[in-house]
């Protein structure tokens, strides 16, 4: 929902302008530790704000300014061109101007410089091509992302609470007051030479571009963080995964191929109900060629029983979870990346960081829908992995006749 404030203005050189997307990710964080590879529906921060520059129309380069080697691998397998920050300006005390203009030392060609904070996580490709051709096209010196703002805002003083910018003993309607706008800090572009010679994010004539104030949220605390991932199934847009982005699925099994309850008759046998049409969609899944694997913490034959029905390898009674998952994807010769990892509690979250495609299943703990890429509309053990198969394979597993009841019990010998 962007409307730039400016009039057209056409720029007079009719050849392409390079637009270059600098986005400063240094390693040291002290209010979230590893912030910008923090995970926000399943995504890591610094390959959020990629993608989002990567999709934007006029943007021609991606570069990430880092010091840090993890950023540096995320930001390059997402896409983007990495550079390396000298240790003089990756401090606490250091510029984003001084990060961009580095980056600018690579890419002398630049007509238009945009930066963009991946602290932003809910920044839009229609953001980034906002400031972007505010200055591209409306040709503006630089620009920046607002929100409307309707608020009063106040500060302390030595006599008590002070109106800024009204007086506070009056109190006009929102309709009769100037409108007024946050810097949302998530995006801005500035002409290249102009930026060269001012060294800052502002001068001359500064666009602002309108965002949805209700995707304007700034991580600087793990609060932050909580309330990013609460709301990235919200925000997102609706996604799921494509066979070609897929390698391997791995499942987790109790609460995600089962309801997550127990029965235990009177000899202390455990007895679990598993849904006929997960057999099915793991069953397809196999014929498709991806690579399988149950994984669970559980140490119970009931575990082992079900993978061998359904033909597929197992690793349970396993304690760390991400641990046994990155071995077995370097045994099989899986990048982590390219695994779909299904799961609904707690111990499932480790691994969530470690694969390209966290998913929930609808009735996982919150923590775990929050920190997921996607979340199934099926509960576990009522068909959430046929659910997954059909993402990946087609919606006519979803119409493939399931007898009824359509629940199979398993059983501990």
């Amino acid at each position: 929902m962007n409307d730039r404030s400016t009039h057209p203005r056409p720029t007079a050189d009719p050849r392409p302008r390079k637009v270059l997307a600098v986005i400063p990710a240094r390693g040291g964080s002290k209010g979230v530790p590893g912030k910008n590879l923090a995970a926000v529906g399943g995504v890591p921060l610094v390959v959020r704000a990629v993608r989002a520059c990567l999709a934007a129309r006029h943007v021609t380069d991606v570069a990430v300014s880092t010091d840090d080697p993890a950023i540096a691998a995320a930001a390059a397998a997402a896409g983007a061109h990495v550079v390396v920050r000298p240790a003089a300006i990756a401090g606490d005390t250091a510029t984003s101007e001084a990060a961009v203009l580095h980056a600018l030392e690579g890419h002398a060609d630049t007509d238009v410089v945009l930066l963009v904070q991946c602290t932003s996580p809910f920044l839009s490709h229609e953001d980034v091509d906002g400031v972007a051709a505010a200055v591209v096209v409306d040709g503006a010196d630089t620009a920046v992302t607002v929100a409307p703002f309707h608020g009063f805002v106040w500060r302390e003083s030595p006599d008590g609470g002070e109106g800024l910018g009204h007086d506070k003993s009056f109190r006009p309607r929102r309709q009769d007051r100037p409108q007024d706008f946050l810097e949302t800090g998530a995006a801005y572009a500035m002409d290249a030479e102009g930026f060269r010679t001012h060294r800052h994010r502002f001068f001359g004539r500064t666009a602002l571009v309108r965002t949805d104030p209700a995707r304007v949220l700034e991580i600087d605390d793990p609060h932050d963080l909580a309330r990013a991932r609460a709301l990235a199934p919200l925000l997102d847009p609706a996604r799921t995964p494509a066979r070609d982005e897929v390698d391997a699925v791995v499942l987790d099994f109790d609460g995600t191929q089962t309801d997550d309850r127990v029965l235990i008759d009177s000899e202390g046998r455990e007895l679990v109900a598993v849904h006929r049409g997960d057999g099915l969609g793991v069953a397809a899944l196999r014929r498709s060629g991806l690579k399988l694997l149950i994984l669970s913490t559980e140490q119970n034959p009931v575990v082992a029983a079900r993978a061998r029905k359904l033909r597929i390898p197992v690793l349970h009674g396993v304690d760390r979870k991400d641990l046994a998952l990155k071995q077995w994807c370097e045994e099989n010769a899986v990048d982590p990346a390219r695994v779909l990892y299904a799961g609904n509690d707690v111990n499932d979250l480790p691994c969530f960081s470690l694969v390209g495609w966290p998913v929930a299943v609808a009735d996982a703990h919150d923590s775990v829908r929050a920190a997921a890429r996607t979340v199934t509309a099926t509960p576990g053990g009522e068909g959430a992995i046929r659910e997954i198969a059909a993402w990946l394979l087609g919606p006519e597993l979803h119409h493939t006749p399931v007898p009824n009841p359509p629940l199979h019990t398993a059983t501990a010998q």
